[in-house]
Parts: C-alpha cells; sequence; structure tokens
C-alpha cells in the first residue's frame, strides 16, 4: 500500500513557497504521491468553502515535475467538462514526459453549479460529458493520429505528439452509482473521499464488486482520500471518519484499509475550519507527525 498527500493549493497564506515546502517535505518524508485539487472559477458557493487564491493545477503540475524527484504527482481530482478535451490531452502528456512517467490522473464530474454557469458548460450534462471524455482521452494518449465522434466530444485526425511516457492512470471520484459505473468501465481505479469505515465497506466496496459482477468486469483498484485530523482523545463516535482521531485509531484505519485490498490512501488534512488562517502551516505538521508516528512504524509495510 503506497501514501500520499493532498496539497494544500488555495486559501489563505498558501503561495509557491508553501506549496513547494509542502511538496519537498512530503517526499523526503517518504510519501510516494502528492495531489492537487481543481477549480478554474471562484464563485461565491466554491469561495466559501475552498478560499482564493487557488492556483489551477494543470500549471502547478508542470511546475511540480520540475522539482521533485521520484514522487508521483497528479490531481484529486480533475473536473473533466471544464477544460477542452484536447488541451487536457496535451497539458497531461507534456507532464508525464517532463516528470518520467510519474503523472496519475484522478477525474470528477465537480459540484458547482455556479462555476459550470461561468465557464459556459451545461451543468446537468457533466456526467456525459465526462464519459465520452475519458474515452477520447485513452485514443488521445495512445493513438498517433487521435479521431473519436461523440454527441459532446469530437475530434478529427490529430496528431498528439508528445504522448506519455507511461499513460498516467485515470482514478474517478465520487460515491454515486454513475461514478462507480465510470470507475468500473473508464479508469483504473476508484477514488472515494471522506469515508466512514462501516459506510464504505458496505455502500462503498460491496456495491462496487456488485456492479462489477454484474459487468462481468473486475474491480477497480480502490485509492481513497481521507481527512486526516490527529486527536489526543479517541474519537468514539458511529461516524467517525477514517483518519480522524488518535494516533492509535489512525493506524487500526490504515491496517484496515490495507486489509480491505486498499493500493493508496490520501491523506487530506484541510477540514474546512475556518477559523484556520493558514491551512498549509496546520496541515504539514500533521502530514510530518503522521510520517514520524504512524508511517515509520509501517515504514516495511508502506514502502513495498
Amino acid at each position: 500500500m503506497k501514501f500520499g498527500v493532498n496539497l494544500i493549493n488555495f486559501g489563505p497564506g498558501v503561495g509557491p513557497k508553501s506549496m513547494e515546502q509542502w511538496i519537498r517535505t512530503s517526499e523526503e518524508c517518504g510519501y510516494h504521491l502528492v495531489m492537487t485539487s481543481d477549480h478554474i472559477a471562484i464563485p461565491d458557493e466554491v469561495h466559501v468553502r475552498y478560499p482564493a487564491p487557488f492556483y489551477e493545477p494543470i500549471s502547478t503540475l508542470g511546475w511540480m515535475s520540475a522539482i521533485t524527484n521520484t514522487i508521483e504527482i497528479g490531481t484529486t481530482v480533475f473536473v473533466a467538462p471544464y477544460r477542452h478535451i484536447l488541451e487536457t490531452a496535451t497539458a497531461c502528456s507534456s507532464i508525464d514526459q517532463f516528470s518520467e512517467g510519474r503523472l496519475i490522473c484522478g477525474f470528477g464530474v465537480g459540484w458547482s453549479m455556479q462555476e459550470y454557469q461561468a465557464l459556459g458548460v451545461p451543468y446537468h450534462s457533466r456526467g456525459a460529458i465526462t464519459n465520452e471524455y475519458l474515452e477520447a482521452l485513452k485514443v488521445l494518449w495512445t493513438e498517433p493520429v487521435a479521431s473519436y465522434h461523440g454527441k459532446f466530444i469530437a475530434f478529427e485526425n490529430i496528431h498528439t505528439g508528445p504522448r506519455p511516457k507511461r499513460v498516467p492512470p485515470i482514478w474517478i471520484g465520487g460515491y454515486s452509482d454513475s461514478a462507480l459505473k465510470r470507475a468500473i468501465n473508464l479508469a483504473d481505479a476508484w477514488h472515494p473521499i471522506r469515508i466512514n469505515m462501516a459506510n464504505f465497506k458496505s455502500s462503498g466496496l460491496d456495491r462496487l464488486q456488485r456492479m462489477a459482477d454484474e459487468s462481468n468486469k473486475p474491480i477497480p483498484a480502490i485509492c481513497p482520500r481521507i481527512k486526516l485530523k490527529i486527536t489526543q482523545e479517541p474519537i468514539t463516535s458511529d461516524e467517525r471518519l477514517a483518519g480522524h482521531g488518535t494516533i492509535a485509531q489512525i493506524r487500526d484505519d490504515l491496517l484496515t484499509l490495507e486489509e480491505l485490498g486498499c493500493q493508496y490512501i490520501l491523506f487530506d488534512t484541510y477540514n474546512e475550519d475556518y477559523s484556520v488562517s493558514d491551512h498549509a502551516t496546520q496541515g504539514l505538521s500533521s502530514i510530518v507527525t503522521l510520517a514520524e508516528q504512524i508511517l515509520e512504524l509501517d515504514q516495511e509495510t508502506i514502502r513495498t
């Protein structure tokens, strides 16, 4: 099982210096992956949850490829319909080349109707657009001259070089039936976020297995993003999120997730606590504590 960090690329106190510190610290601590979030337009309903400044992920990933050496880089997650497919395909191919094949691309459909409106993209078609997007993306990443004809996406005889050094693994975010079907049919991994362990097993993994069986396909890799919140006292609520609690509780969560077959765990330190003026500093402290007090204890397990 591999471990990653969700880079805080937005909000007060965030800038190139804070992000570089996060990335370098994550690599030095032995994390395997660092991922960045996606918004382009920041309307009010986004700003109250993920305040500006918000550093755009494609340009950020290009920069990340130059300041890292071995750690994988990626998105949690690109909102597919926000960008033209040819822009995303070419940009990601270039980033994968620059990083020597270290790119992972998470994709989702997004949630902000205001952001869709600002970008001039039909909100209620976002699922269908994303499905075509993923189909077309694979063509653009693997064919020297690519064509695709869909309802929302169409192009003919596009020369695609440079193609990726490694076709980036595609992770699908979301918990809906549509998201799970998308992960099974069009992706390499399912990437749920903010999981409660009981619900993750029953309404998540069990549902994923049932839907995969119905499609006569194998389940994709399981790569959740969990909210990291280290506390001094145990959290006893049945609603406790994985990654919330004492060092001992978080360690047990990770062992359980490994037993469930998870291949990656991404740690997200952003808890939407609006009283915190500098989430980057607070989050960096948490990922260092996690590496020192939990991950190093299980070093032999997580380094394999």
